[in-house]
């Protein structure tokens, strides 16, 4: 699991996340977020690495 920032261009990527949200109620932008998690866990595909992702996103920040 990548724990270094890998983005090629993180400020693209935030600005087209907050865009697709726009005008969404928090039901619909919560479906958006589950469908984006299940399709960017799809482009990752390796168990092992999914299940680290998870528990590190359990973990408070800092």
């Amino acid at each position: 699991m990548k724990t270094t920032l890998h983005f090629q261009d993180a400020d693209t990527f935030y600005e087209q996340l907050l865009d697709a949200h726009t005008g969404l109620d928090r039901e619909q932008s919560e479906l958006l977020n589950a469908r984006l998690i299940l399709l960017l866990a799809n482009q990752i595909g390796n168990s092992e690495v999914l299940a680290a992702c998870v528990q590190a996103a359990k973990q408070p920040p800092g």
